[in-house]
């Protein structure tokens, strides 16, 4: 049961954006900074954001040669090099408001290891390349072959590495931290374990039913706000069941420290559906390995955050295999979780009206990092607009 002061200050905002992860924060963060004195709460359901945010790889790319090249043939060169713009400006803001420190930031560099089935990609670097100079004023992506035996992967596996030195990595706890703190000090309000059941527009705004910790006798509490945002990601069909937003569970893993690793940087294979890192802690040099959904689209297609043995036993094979063959004794699991990314069939973001006062913004499409900041900033822009 709410008292007389709880419903007189913390049920009714200007603005109610469910979902709590990189573009939920971003919107808030934006509607903030463009109407300081709107009240704007975030609505989180979980304990920590509960999708991708917080459990994905730390990858700051703008997509891999043969992911590009994919990208070309399903939407075309315009849109293809519209979304490599968006990825970059979305990861300057993110850099530019946090600081590269706080997020750990460090563009050390970024490899796709080509496999037998993508080594013909070689022949349309140079093309694609020369697509990419508006972007970058210069090669995006170079042939390091002899990098193969210098970082230790299998040469009988591995016909060729390219290298892109406009990629770096991030530590996404720490981004998140930082992300939320910066929320909350352009007085964001940010409530987590409400899990929004519900959304009814009313004559005057919109009401958001949640479920929440039941600490108080009341199960059920119904906010209300002149707009709403749902920026819920690969959860959305949960709200809107016509959607082109399907889900993909992100199976992942960090081995035990290992001693002799020779590669750095971040790493993508087979068009950016496995990717790979060195973590460094005060205990050693791990490695972070994940991916694997293509293996059984069906299947991973869920939000259910449960491991998938067959994924994760391919993972750990390909780990020995390919990436450490001669480490592979001391390639020992330590942890294992999985993400649940949202994924539009053309890969596109989708940020638009789905009624006259609720907005959806979605644009992830395993690029969080990248255009989370970017697809807020449009989601709010709508919000804002009458």
């Amino acid at each position: 049961m709410l008292s007389f002061w709880e419903r007189e200050s913390s049920i009714r905002y200007d603005y109610i954006i469910i979902g709590g992860g990189i573009i939920g924060l971003s919107t808030a963060i934006t509607l903030k900074e463009r109407e300081p004195n709107s009240s704007v709460l975030v609505l989180e359901r979980g304990l920590l954001p509960s999708g991708a945010s917080t459990k994905n790889a730390g990858f700051a790319c703008f997509g891999s040669l043969t992911e590009l090249l994919a990208d070309i043939r399903t939407n075309g060169e315009h849109t293809t090099l519209t979304i490599v713009e968006q990825r970059i400006r979305g990861l300057a803001m993110l850099r530019q408001r946090l600081g590269d420190q706080t997020i750990g930031y460090e563009q050390i560099g970024g490899y796709e290891l080509l496999l037998e089935k993508h080594v013909d990609a070689l022949a349309e670097l140079e093309s694609l390349n020369l697509l990419l100079r508006g972007i970058f004023k210069t090669d995006a992506f170079h042939v390091k072959n002899d990098k193969i035996a210098a970082f230790g992967f299998s040469e009988a596996h591995v016909r060729a590495l390219v290298y892109s030195p406009f990629e770096g990595q991030i530590h996404t706890g720490n981004m998140m931290q930082a992300l939320l703190h910066y929320a909350l000090g352009k007085g964001v309000m940010y409530l987590t374990g409400a899990e929004a059941r519900h959304i009814e527009e009313t004559n005057t705004g919109a009401e958001v039913s949640i479920e929440h910790n039941r600490l108080h006798s009341t199960k059920q509490v119904i906010f209300e706000a002149r707009k709403i945002a749902l920026c819920t990601n690969a959860f959305t069909n949960r709200f809107i069941h016509d959607i082109d937003i399907q889900p993909g569970r992100g199976q992942v893993f960090i081995t035990r420290p290992m001693e002799g690793l020779r590669f750095n940087g971040i790493f993508h294979v087979d068009e950016g559906y496995y990717y790979f890192r060195r973590v460094s802690s005060l205990e050693g040099d791990r490695i972070l390995f994940g991916g694997g959904r293509n293996l059984s689209p069906e299947t991973e297609a869920t939000t259910d955050f449960g491991l998938s043995y067959s994924i994760q036993q391919y993972l750990e094979e390909f780990l020995r295999t390919i990436i450490v063959p001669d480490l592979h004794a001391q390639a020992k699991v330590e942890k294992r979780w999985t993400g649940i990314m949202g994924f539009s069939t053309n890969k596109l973001p989708i940020v638009k009206k789905t009624s006259e006062r609720v907005v959806l913004g979605f644009g992830c499409n395993g690029m969080g990092i990248a255009l989370g900041s970017v697809i807020g900033e449009r989601t709010a822009q709508m919000l804002l607009e009458s």
